[in-house]
């Protein structure tokens, strides 16, 4: 079982075909912007390119967190920086958790939990009783979370 950093094959087929909204301006059919969560995971998960949905195998218990995560928060609308589109989400917090987690998944709750993204920690991360926060990289062409070159 493992988890590998990876943006998921089954979301670049859908962004071609129109399935996930970020943006607030971005409307279709007369809807609103998407609603994407944030799932922590386990060392016993297997997560990686060929995840196409959200899945409770593997996701992390304890207190302070609840299946399927949180919400996320778009805090940059999708860009162009240079050649690349990118994104952001606000950083995340798991408020006066008792968890460990290796990994997470950014999937849209809008669209039958499609995956997004596995994020890979490197390792078991912990708190206890404290805040157990997840910080997105720097907002540029090179390090943002979601990215199209």
């Amino acid at each position: 079982m493992a988890i590998s950093q990876a943006m998921c094959t089954s979301f670049k087929v859908e962004i071609l075909n129109g399935i996930h909204a970020f943006g607030t301006t971005v409307t279709r059919a007369g809807t609103g912007a998407d609603t994407f969560n944030l799932a922590l995971y386990t060392s016993s998960a297997t997560l990686g390119a060929a995840t196409t949905a959200y899945t409770t195998s593997g996701e992390t218990s304890g207190t302070g967190y609840t299946a399927k995560g949180q919400a996320l928060t778009v805090s940059a609308v999708p860009v162009a920086s240079g050649t690349t589109a990118i994104l952001d989400f606000s950083d995340e917090t798991f408020s006066t958790a008792t968890i460990t987690a290796r990994g997470a998944m950014i999937f849209n709750t809008t669209q039958s939990d499609k995956a997004v993204a596995i994020l890979d920690f490197g390792g078991d991360k912990t708190s206890t009783a404290g805040d157990f926060s997840v910080v997105f990289p720097t907002f540029d062409a090179t390090n943002a979370i979601i990215r199209i070159a």
